[in-house]
Order: C-alpha cells, then sequence, then structure tokens
C-alpha cells in the first residue's frame, strides 16, 4: 500500500511531463514481461488510477485523463476509478484514438518502451498523437514508495511431471529457429522460459514463474538473465549448455547479435527489445513464440498430471459445494472463497489459487470477473444466486473450474432456471464437439452461444481459454472466442467451456469445466478430434428446466453426473457422498 494518496498521484506524474518533452503519457496494464499476472512492484495502472483488473490502459494529458478496459471490467471501472479524475471507457467501443482526437490537438504520448508491445501501439497509431519512446518511466519516478522487484529461489519441475527434459526441447526449437533460418530467439514470456528449462518459481501471483528474459540460439545453447544466486542446486540440473548472466548484461548481448537474424513474438515481446535489436544492425523477424505451440500441446506425462489434479480438484470442489448448501446462506463472498481454498489445501500437492477466486452472490455475480474485498464484500443470502469461479495451482496441473448456485429454500424463478439451462445447453453442445483437425476455437464458439441466440441472449467474454501444465491458467495461443485467431486445437491442448449469461443488478451465471483436445474414435477416419471433459462437479439441478434439453443435451448430463459419482464419491465422507449421490440422481424429462 502506497503511502502517497491516490487523488495526489495524477498530479505527481504530470508534474514530469514537460521535463520529458511530452504533453501526455501512455501507461498500458502489464509488466516488461507483458503479463497478465505482475508482480506488486509493475502495478504501475493500479498506483495511478486505482483500477486493479488485469487488462487495460491509462492516457494522462495534462488537461484530461482516461482509463479503458474491456466488457469483463466495465462495472469494476467505475467502482475503482474516481470520475472526477479519470474517464472510464470500453476498449473497442470508445478506442483511445477516438478519445484523443475529440479536442482536435496533436498530442505527443510518451511511453516507456520496455512496457508497451509493438502491436499495443499500432493499435493506437492516430493523426491526433504522436507517441514518442522515453528513457524514464515518469509513473516510476513518482512512486516513491514502489515496492523491490521479487527475488523468489527457482525450482526444479522434474521429468516425472514435465515429460521431457529441458536439452531435448532446447534442440527442437533450436532446430524450428535453423528451418526458419534464424540464428536466435528472445524468450520474453517467462511461461515459456519455465517450460523450455523445466523450472518454475514465485515471482507473480497465481502464476508459478521466474520473471527473466532469455535468449536461444539455434544450437540449443541459451544465455538466462537472472542473478545466479537465485538458481537452486535442484534447478540447475536443467542448465546444461546454459549461460547465466546478470541482467544488466542484456542490452550488449541483444547488442552482440548484429547481422544476425533474430526472432522476436510481437505479442509478447517489449519495443525495446526491437529498437536496441535494430540499433545494433540485427535482423528482427516476427513470428509466435516457437515454445508456444510445444507448451500448449501436452505430452502424455502432463496430460495424464492434469486427469489426476483435476480429480483432486473436483474432490475439493464438492466437498465445498456441499458446504455452501449447508453453511452458506449467511457467510460473506470472502469467507466462502478462503473456504474452498482450505478445502483444496487439503492436498499435499496444492501450491495456492490459479487466480484470485470469483465469489459473487446475488448481483455481483453478474461482474464477469467480480474480485470480492473484505469489508466490500456481500453477504450469500437466501433464494438467491451464488457464482463461484475459481482454481487451483498443483505440482501437476493447472484448474479452473465454474458452478453457479441457487441458495433456496425457496423455488428459483422460472426465467433464471431458462437463462441457466440455455447457459448448460451451451456447455454441453462444446463438450460433445466433435470437428475436423485444423478447426480453429473461432469457429467452435457458437456451439456453446447457440441455445443463448434463441432467446436473443449473449455473453460479453469469451467462452475459452487454454490452460498450462503448472502454469499460467490463462494460456495461449489457442483459444475459442468470437475473435479469430488462426491457431488450430490440436491433441493435449486444454481450453477451458465457460458459456454465461449476465442480468446487471440481479445476477450471473457461468459454468465451466476443462477439456482437453483428442482424436476422435471414428473408425478409419482419423481426421476429427474431440473433447475430453476434465473436472467432475454436478451443475445444480434446482437451476435445470429438464424440458429445455434434448435427449441428447439430457443423456449426457445423466452420464456426466453418473462419472461424477463414480470418480469423486470413493473419496467423499458419508455426509459429502449422500449430497452427491443426491444432487448426480438422473433427471428426467
Amino acid at each position: 500500500m502506497s503511502a502517497i494518496p491516490l487523488s495526489e498521484r495524477q498530479a505527481l506524474v504530470r508534474k514530469s511531463l514537460g521535463d520529458l518533452g511530452v504533453d501526455g503519457f501512455l501507461l498500458p496494464r502489464g509488466d516488461e514481461f507483458l503479463g497478465e499476472y505482475v508482480a506488486p512492484c509493475a502495478e504501475r495502472l493500479a498506483w495511478l488510477t486505482g483500477f486493479t483488473g488485469s487488462a487495460g490502459l491509462a492516457l494522462l494529458l495534462q488537461d484530461r485523463a482516461a482509463v479503458f478496459s474491456d466488457g469483463r471490467y466495465t462495472s469494476q471501472l467505475r467502482d475503482q476509478v474516481d470520475p472526477a479524475q479519470w474517464e472510464c471507457l470500453h476498449l473497442t467501443r470508445e478506442p483511445p484514438s477516438e478519445w484523443l482526437a475529440r479536442d482536435g490537438k496533436k498530442h505527443r504520448i510518451g511511453y516507456d518502451p520496455r512496457l508497451v508491445g509493438e502491436s499495443l501501439l499500432n493499435g493506437l497509431v492516430s493523426p491526433c498523437a504522436e507517441f514518442v519512446p522515453l528513457c524514464v518511466n515518469p509513473v516510476d519516478t513518482a512512486w516513491t514508495d514502489r515496492p523491490a522487484p521479487p527475488e523468489s529461489e527457482m525450482r526444479y519441475q522434474p521429468e516425472s511431471l514435465s515429460g521431457e527434459g529441458s536439452l531435448s526441447k532446447r534442440r527442437k526449437i533450436g532446430g524450428a529457429l535453423r528451418k526458419a533460418g534464424q540464428e536466435a530467439m528472445i524468450v520474453c514470456d517467462p511461461t515459456s522460459l519455465a517450460w523450455l528449462l523445466n523450472i518454475r518459481g514465485d515471482d507473480v501471483p497465481h502464476t508459478p514463474v521466474i520473471l527473466a528474459f532469455a535468449i536461444l540460439h539455434q544450437d540449443a545453447s541459451l544465455e538466462v538473465f537472472i542473478d545466479i544466486t537465485r538458481v537452486s542446486p535442484d534447478a540447475a540440473i536443467s542448465f546444461r549448455n546454459v549461460s547465466i548472466l546478470p541482467p544488466h548484461e542484456l542490452p550488449d548481448r541483444l547488442k552482440a547479435l548484429s547481422g544476425q537474424v533474430v526472432r522476436i513474438d510481437p505479442a509478447q515481446t517489449a519495443l525495446w527489445f526491437i529498437q536496441t535489436l535494430s540499433e545494433a544492425g540485427a535482423q528482427v523477424e516476427r513470428g509466435p513464440d516457437l515454445c508456444a505451440l510445444p507448451r500448449a500441446c501436452k505430452n502424455a506425462t502432463e496430460q495424464n498430471g492434469a486427469r489426476e489434479v483435476h480429480l483432486v480438484d473436483s474432490l475439493a470442489l464438492c466437498r465445498f459445494l456441499h458446504f455452501v448448501s449447508r453453511e452458506g446462506t449467511g457467510m460473506r463472498e470472502t469467507g466462502l472463497a478462503d473456504a474452498l481454498d482450505g478445502f483444496r489445501a487439503l492436498s499435499p500437492d496444492y501450491r495456492g489459487e490459479s487466480f484470485p477466486a470469483i465469489s459473487a452472490a446475488g448481483p455481483n455475480a453478474a461482474l464477469p470477473h467480480y474480485r470480492a474485498l473484505p469489508g466490500e464484500d456481500r453477504v450469500l443470502e437466501a433464494d438467491q444466486i451464488y457464482l463461484i469461479d475459481s482454481g487451483g495451482q498443483y505440482d501437476a496441473g493447472t484448474t479452473d473450474v465454474t458452478r453457479t448456485l441457487w441458495t433456496g429454500p425457496g423455488a428459483p424463478p422460472k426465467a433464471l432456471c431458462e437463462a441457466f439451462t440455455r447457459v448448460l445447453k451451451g456447455n454441453i453442445a462444446l463438450a460433445r464437439a466433435r470437428f475436423p483437425v485444423g478447426t480453429t476455437g473461432h469457429r467452435l464458439d457458437c456451439l456453446a452461444r447457440y441455445a443463448l441466440w434463441q432467446a436473443g441472449l449473449d455473453y460479453d467474454h469469451g467462452t475459452g481459454h487454454g490452460i498450462g501444465s503448472y502454469l499460467s491458467v490463462h494460456e495461449g495461443p489457442q483459444n475459442i472466442s468470437a475473435v479469430p485467431r488462426p491457431i488450430a486445437l490440436a491433441p493435449g491442448m486444454i481450453v477451458s467451456d465457460e458459456p454465461g449469461y449476465y442480468l446487471p443488478g440481479a445476477y450471473g451465471i457461468r459454468l465451466e469445466n476443462l477439456l482437453m483436445v483428442k482424436p476422435a474414435p471414428l473408425g478409419d477416419n482419423t481426421g476429427f478430434l474431440e473433447f475430453e471433459v476434465l473436472g467432475f462437479a454436478p451443475f445444480d439441478r434446482r437451476l435445470i428446466m429438464a424440458s429445455l434439453l434434448e435427449p441428447g443435451e439430457l443423456n449426457w448430463l445423466n452420464a456426466y453426473h453418473e462419472e461424477t459419482l463414480t470418480r469423486i464419491g470413493p473419496g467423499l465422507d458419508d455426509g459429502d457422498r449422500a449430497w452427491l449421490e443426491n444432487a448426480c440422481a438422473p433427471i428426467g424429462n
């Protein structure tokens, strides 16, 4: 917590803009690694504006200022940001380029090239703005009590969990570089470095990574820029043909690539790298991070690990769902989230939440990325919706699951049940899908929305994101979304299946399981894929309008509940098992 009052921070940053020769400043949400979760020392957007969401940016001029984010955070922006100091705008409906053009002036907007990616800057191009790279970040200058950078120690992710040694991975990526005619690749994504070296760490919340940059060469050698004292003896097992260099040597090592063809992923690499390499005479070639696709396609060891941790996680979730049915009414949202975390912590392999739990009662459930805060959270009341979206990090994998419950004891409204059932139909439709090899997630997105569309309903977020193997809960390059991505779904990929519906001020519904892509058993035709459902927990039967379910959907639901009881029931005590038996009982039309 900074000692500098939030109301004074904007003026402190503005004070230095003139000295820097600019009349505005662009501040994205993110760190030097352009990641979703950042260390406390990199929470610049939150420090300046009060907005704590995981996506957004601020534009600060001398006479006005705005914060932008997407549909997940519309309400959170309004709640957290002072409207007297900042306009709160939708990133795509009211884009920054239009905001800059409002007064008709030409603005010189400074930015920190270590925090801004090429795609972000290209998306902000406007005739009303000239974007200028700065050597000094005015937020860092004003933030005099900024926390120290993280210094967690590396941990080794053994081959019994990773399924492949680091040198083997590096040789494959080095071979891909040779094939592309490129001498080196800059590794800026900490999850790629963690995967490549079979290491984990605790530099940022919820994602077990070490924040470090690296240069991978054709010959599989790797230069990692990190304080050598952070490399544990166990982690050093993975460091064959690896050089450990202090971070301050990074600029010189980049300059040493002069004359070479160097690959960078523009979506993961800050502009500073491109500028430094170009000035040194290196030939920069843009292309996807070569670690991303093999990291996403889990090998057999990682697939088995995902199955195992989802059984452990589902056991905790089912205990929690029974707990909520007994004792949840009258508890606060934060207390409920803590209770679920306690059930997960009963496993010795549990390493913490994979993201801050979304524990939302009643109208708060209508905020897709709501976060309950102690002292500001709601009490869960009778005859109310409760939405719990949470996940865990385990040594062998990462989980993410959402259930929406009715507290009772009264019957839920018919309109609520219809909306819930249409969301459930979308979840089932995606889980049952079979599709040709080469299909992208974009082509499947409408399956999850179709039943909602027929009633004039929809949701303003993606349907599915990738999930790592004891890494990021939001992992690319695959996704399932209305926004096209060229990456085809492939065996071993794990994606979420989470359609929803939100009625502002009343309730929200989201139902989520994780799905793993696998070949479809269609006889001699090997050109199709399908999904394997990983998690097992009942859907609240009180909210299901069985008359809306088609026979195939009802059969799938009853089979899923039967499998849930078979897999999870034996691990529960008598009381929890009796509850699960009732929750998983067959539903008739």
